[in-house]
This record gives structure tokens, C-alpha cells and sequence, in this order.
């Protein structure tokens, strides 16, 4: 090969790299790892390389180096409370082995003992602490009057005590739920970048903040010369879009902002069950939930027009030969301004089951993604500007 070809080769490389977008080397890594490829003998990532045939995918976190999986387990409602330590080690093996590589708890979860439980399974298992990713919540108004808020001290004896339950040295991504209107921004950004520079987690981000108050957060951090939040955690699903697919992607293109995100079966409404016409709260029951209740069992829930949308939805996952929770999950996995959905299981069946919406995603082309959009009728549409 002459130099000038050899020169020619390294310049169309240098372009593909610059012009490669965000999160997609997994087609790059397939292509250089065969089955027999020595690295391929360790089982996690001959599991990990399968699990991507059927649609697991590992992505850039917005704009940063973090690559997560496009599905992620979270410890909400289960973890300490509806299952025991025995059935949880199950289903975070199971989800460890599948390839899914991020595990999302909170310091409030089961009041302390999702962090605990998570922690001493990881500390069982003995996985090689790289090759997982583990986020953690602070809730401002998750403690008693006199510890509540995002203070330094908040937050920063709030990651400690996280940390010792969950028995490691460091959380890789350290999220503020819920911005404290009492505590200026500059404290919080800083408290946060004083983690990050100490070793206690690798990233810190935000769960629940609106777009005005990301940026706030944004602009601090670059005025006076600290760590940006690299990613919003928030609910999506069918019937609730207009921050996702409008605001967070804005963010995304400005700021580099990843998007995490919960509760895809709408807290149980998705689940295709019906009663009489009055759809079942599956987590109706949990203590100190009575907002989502509030929410998801008002009128509006309950009539007879809000019952056909999601009768109607049952029926297009019927014709997919899927369940109505899977398509929940494969239509919110359809999102490419979503860099990882939050899924939870009270079984490691129930888990198996929410893993087969990867193979229903492929599925939903432009057709039955209009279907869907005629049955819900909720797109979110920018406001016209006005002068």
C-alpha cells in the first residue's frame, strides 16, 4: 500500500469518527468481536453480545463517555418491600446476565432498604465493579423538617450514608430529585461538584427537574467552573410525552443532557387489565403513593373515553402478539432521544417478559406507530410563537 492510499485510509477514518454519531459503536465493536474471539470466553460478555442480536443496545449517557444499556433496572416498589433479598438476587441476576448493565435505586426506596438489599447482593455476587453502573437519588423532601433540603450538608452526608448501605466506595451517577426552591442553585451545583471531584460518584445528574431549572444548573456550573448535570431522570409513557419529546431533546442538542427515564407502564395502567371498565392500579396499594392515586384514579382515568384508549391499545399489542406492558415498553425503547428506560419486576419472569420489548420495538414501524398515535390523540405540539 502506498503512503498517499495509507494517508487517504487514516483521513476517511478521522472523518467517521468526527461524524460518527453519539452511541453508536456497537456496530463498530460486532463487526471486530466474532464468537470465537478470545475476549468473547468471559460469559457476561459473550451474554452481553448475544442479548445485542436481540436488542439490547449500549449507549453514550447524552453527551458524555458513560455507555449504558437501552433498558435498566430499578429497585422502586420492589426492592425491600414487595419481594424478599432472595427473589431480588434473582431478578438482578438475571438482569446482570442479560446484559443489562445499570441499576437505578434512591435513598427513600423502602425507607433506606432498596440501597441496602442492592448493596449486599452486589457485595455477594463479587461482579467486576466496571462492568455494572449504579445510580442513586437524594430526595429534598424525603427526611424530617430539620434534614430536609439540597444543602452542602445535605447532600453530602446523604451520598455518605448512601454509600454505606450500598457498601461501595462510589456511585457512578449521584441524582438530585426534585430541585429545592429554598437552597440557591450555586450550593447545590457546587455540593454536587465537590462529590464528583472527592471520588463518591462519577456523574451527578437530576430526576424531576423542569428544562428552566436544568439550565439554571447548566449556567452555574459553567460561570463559576463546575460539574454540569449530565442527564434528567422523569416519567414517560403514553400519556405523558410533552417533556420527553419536546423540551429534553432541546437539552440534548444544547447542553448535551442524557435522558433517563420511569414508569413506562403509567404506574400499572398500561397493563392491559380490566375490571368492569375500571382499569387496576397495580401499585394503587403501595403506602405513600396516594399521589399517583390522585393522579391515575381520577375521572379522567375512569371514563368511559380514557378506558377505550387503553382497550384500544390492548387490542394493536394483541395483533402483535405481545402484551400490553410490552408494548408500553417497546414504544417508549422507539424514542431515539431516550438513552435508557427504567423497568422493575416483582419476579424474574415478570423481568424476562419486560425483556422481550426489545424484540417488539423492531416491530413498530411507521404504520402501527401512527395506529397508536390515532388511539391516543395526545402528540405534543410546540405553541405557536406569538408577538
Amino acid at each position: 500500500m502506498s503512503i498517499k492510499s495509507e494517508h487517504n485510509k487514516v483521513n476517511v477514518i478521522i472523518q467517521n469518527r468526527v461524524h460518527a454519531p453519539i452511541a453508536s459503536l456497537e456496530c463498530m465493536e460486532e463487526g471486530m468481536m466474532s464468537i470465537d474471539s478470545p475476549l468473547m470466553s468471559n460469559p457476561f460478555c459473550r451474554q452481553a453480545s448475544l442479548s445485542n442480536l436481540s436488542g439490547l443496545r449500549y449507549r453514550n449517557l447524552g453527551k458524555s463517555g458513560l455507555r449504558i444499556s437501552n433498558i435498566g433496572l430499578g429497585t422502586w416498589v420492589t426492592f425491600g418491600s414487595q419481594i424478599s433479598e432472595e427473589v431480588a438476587e434473582e431478578i438482578l441476576t438475571l438482569a446482570y446476565e442479560s446484559g443489562i448493565n445499570i441499576f437505578d435505586t434512591a435513598d427513600v426506596y423502602a425507607s433506606e432498604r432498596a440501597e441496602i438489599i442492592l448493596g449486599n447482593i452486589l457485595k455477594k455476587k463479587g461482579w467486576r465493579r466496571s462492568s455494572y453502573v449504579i445510580t442513586t437519588k437524594l430526595f429534598w423532601g424525603g427526611r424530617p423538617d430539620t434534614e430536609r433540603g439540597l444543602s452542602r450538608k445535605q447532600i453530602i452526608e446523604g451520598l455518605t450514608e448512601s454509600l454505606e448501605r450500598l457498601q461501595l466506595n462510589c456511585v457512578d451517577i449521584l441524582l438530585i430529585n426534585k430541585a429545592d426552591p429554598m437552597c440557591p442553585m450555586e450550593e447545590v451545583v457546587r455540593a454536587c461538584t465537590y462529590c464528583v471531584n472527592q471520588g463518591l460518584t462519577m456523574y451527578w445528574g437530576t430526576s424531576r427537574w423542569s428544562s428552566v431549572e436544568i439550565m439554571e444548573a447548566y449556567t452555574v456550573a459553567r460561570q463559576f467552573n463546575q460539574i454540569p448535570p449530565v442527564v434528567e431522570q422523569t416519567e414517560y409513557h403514553m400519556f405523558q410525552r410533552e417533556k420527553v419529546e419536546l423540551f429534553l431533546p432541546e437539552l440534548f442538542h444544547k447542553i448535551g443532557m442524557g435522558t433517563m427515564t420511569w414508569s413506562p407502564q403509567a404506574f400499572g395502567l398500561l397493563t392491559g387489565k380490566f375490571d368492569e371498565g375500571i382499569q387496576l392500579l397495580s401499585r394503587g396499594s403501595v403506602r405513600n403513593f396516594s399521589a399517583l392515586q390522585d393522579k391515575f384514579g381520577s375521572e379522567e382515568s375512569r371514563s368511559p373515553h380514557h378506558q377505550s384508549k387503553m382497550y384500544e391499545i390492548s387490542l394493536i399489542a394483541e395483533k402483535l402478539g405481545c402484551t400490553a406492558t410490552q408494548l408500553a415498553i417497546a414504544w417508549c425503547l422507539k424514542n431515539e432521544n431516550i438513552h435508557c428506560v427504567l423497568v422493575s419486576a416483582s419476579t424474574p419472569e415478570q423481568l424476562d417478559e419486560h425483556l422481550h420489548s426489545l424484540q417488539i420495538a423492531p416491530h413498530l414501524n411507521a404504520l402501527i406507530m401512527s395506529e397508536i398515535e390515532k388511539v391516543l390523540e395526545n402528540k405534543p405540539e410546540r405553541q405557536p410563537f406569538i408577538r
